[in-house]
């Protein structure tokens, strides 16, 4: 989960009261987050520098606080200071809106067709008289940092840029260009660089950015910001350019979003807006930008609206274990920036879900936050009205002691991936795939995972293979599952559990493989019986095996199985 550091004083300004530490982390355990660690810049170099003296560092108390990883709105101290003075009733919840634009044509940013090639989707807003001081302006820089690392997926999903408005003409326009004919200064820099010399020199100079160029450096465009003038604001999601950085004079924030995933983009401008929009001259007020697609469709972001959930009491106080009414749990959601009320003659909450607390999704999610309000110490011990002992399944308890016998047999385990190549799983073992054995995989990652495996001999073989400097001679074994389909089954597969041994040396050691199998059989309780059993070889030969060098496991009932024990697989290879 996300650790935010805010610094201890500037925190308890924005509370309105001064905590000791014991008082603080008890706050912190109500609403569900928590305190870290407390320490200072100066004591984190010197643990950094093994005990050096920094004297330039600052000495000021800062509170690290663990964040749960879907609170985007509380990973800067804008929000962490919001949502506890709210859930101390001691501010009420803000009413985010957009800027009414009547009579006002907006900003407009047009995102060209060519950037389905590389990142397709672009979002946009306006934070107007917005005043910056040395605190505010770095938590607004933090804040983006944690959502690239967070929510952003370190710029592959979502990729954030702030400029200042004054120093730009609108309307803007998303495009994507050849590399080559991208000119601009990025930040921090004085010089201009092309698209394809500035990844190169971010590959060669710059450890934090040149983890960010594989996302685009192969593309043949690369996605670009211009305005009017044409002049370059950022080439996401490597770097802004040097022209319309921000600083501490900055009045008006244009904020521009470029994703793969337009929902994540939202969600990332919609953050950034609410958290910062409560230092604009219209406190809790956004300027609307308006964005028109590739296709023509114009849409005004960011979308402030709160969306609205009706959840059954029944459902609430069910997942809680207490008895709440209707009217005590809008009360108790308040605290939790979420505005209910009573429906349905108090058999129902409607909850309105504001842009902050895109967490939110589902029903359980809301009586999430009524436990939180109430508080979990609040809710009463009671015994379940189900009494159960837990125990090992028969069937793992006769494993573990199969495997003991095995390893005494002087076998090593081995555990291998449950899945594999459909080449591996037939190909390798001269078996044919007839559509009805393997559980193949929907849209595989790899080509290494299509299906679940059959039999784990071929896991086998290729750990064999992979250890072939290894001194001979080498004795393997794995007893895990395999994945079979079975129509009759509910989930339409059903797993069966295997045995597979192999016996690796320069003689054939035939021996030893026949002695693990005796003695795998007489722990079972099937020992060996005398007699004489005819039996058709072919019939039941495995494909993976030499014709005339392997065994038929026959049960005493003349049942001929190569894997004759009910979910057991021995595979012999002399």
């Amino acid at each position: 989960m996300p650790v935010i550091s805010v610094g201890r004083d500037k925190l308890f300004k924005s509370l309105g009261k001064e905590y000791s530490q014991e008082e603080f982390e008890g706050l912190c355990f109500d609403y569900g987050v928590e305190l870290d660690d407390v320490t200072s810049e100066q004591e984190m170099l010197r643990k950094e520098h093994g005990g050096q003296e920094n004297k330039e560092a600052s000495d000021e108390v800062l509170y690290k606080i663990d964040i749960p990883a879907n609170r985007y709105d509380m990973l800067c101290l804008e929000g962490i200071a919001r949502a506890l003075n709210i859930f101390n009733r001691r501010i009420p919840v803000p009413q985010y809106k957009l800027r009414d634009m009547t009579g006002t044509r907006p900003l407009q940013l047009t995102i060209k067709p060519e950037t389905a090639l590389v990142r397709p989707f672009a979002v946009a807003a306006v934070l107007r008289g917005i005043t910056f001081d040395s605190t505010r302006y770095s938590s607004f820089i933090d804040l983006q940092d944690k959502l690239h690392q967070n929510l952003c997926r370190q710029r592959s999903l979502v990729a954030i840029g702030t400029h200042d408005l004054a120093t730009v003409q609108a309307p803007f326009t998303y495009e994507a260009l050849p590399p080559e004919k991208i000119n601009f200064i990025p930040l921090k820099q004085k010089k201009s660089f092309n698209g394809r010399e500035l990844m190169q020199h971010y590959l060669d100079s710059d450890a934090k950015l040149k983890k960010f160029v594989p996302i685009i450096q192969d593309s043949v465009v690369y996605p670009v910001i211009l305005d009017a003038n044409r002049t370059v604001l950022s080439l996401p999601p490597i770097i802004n350019g040097a022209h319309s950085a921000i600083s501490l004079n900055t009045k008006d924030v244009f904020i521009e979003i470029t994703a793969t995933d337009l929902t994540k983009g939202q969600i990332v401008l919609n953050t950034v807006c609410t958290m910062f929009c409560e230092y604009c001259s219209t406190p809790f007020e956004v300027e609307p930008v308006e964005v028109i697609d590739s296709f023509g469709n114009k849409k005004l972001y960011p979308d402030l609206s709160s969306r609205e959930m009706v959840v059954p009491e029944e459902v609430i106080n069910r997942g809680m274990g207490v008895q709440l009414g209707t009217a005590q749990m809008a009360d108790l959601l308040s605290r939790m920036q979420l505005q209910a009320e009573p429906v349905q003659a108090g058999q129902a909450v409607r909850v309105m879900v504001p842009p902050t607390r895109s967490d939110v999704l589902h029903a359980c999610d809301v009586m999430e936050d009524v436990a939180i309000a109430y508080g979990y110490n609040n809710v009463g011990l009671s015994v379940p009205p189900t009494v159960t002992v837990g125990k090992e399944l028969p069937l793992n308890q006769l494993v573990e002691l199969l495997r003991v016998e095995c390893a005494m047999c002087g076998f090593t385990e081995i555990l291998t991936w449950a899945l594999c190549s459909r080449q591996e799983n037939f190909g390798h073992l001269r078996r044919q795939d007839d559509g009805n054995t393997a559980v193949s995989i929907g849209n595989p990652a790899t080509a290494e995972f299509e299906v679940c495996r059959t039999s784990l001999l071929q896991g086998a073989l290729k750990t064999l293979g992979a250890n072939k400097d290894l001194a001979l001679p080498i004795k393997l074994f794995e007893l895990s599952d395999v994945v079979l389909l079975a129509p009759d089954k509910e989930v339409g597969s059903t797993n069966q559990r295997q045995l597979v041994a192999v016996h690796c040396s320069k003689e054939s050691g035939f021996e030893i493989i026949h002695g693990l199998l005796n003695r795998v059989m007489e722990v079972l309780g099937m020992p060996l019986k005398q007699g004489e059993v005819t039996c058709e070889a072919a019939q039941h030969a495995i494909p993976s095996l030499f014709t005339v060098l392997q065994l038929c496991v026959v049960t005493v009932d003349s049942h001929q199985l190569p894997t004759s024990i009910p979910n057991l697989s021995l595979a012999l290879r002399p």
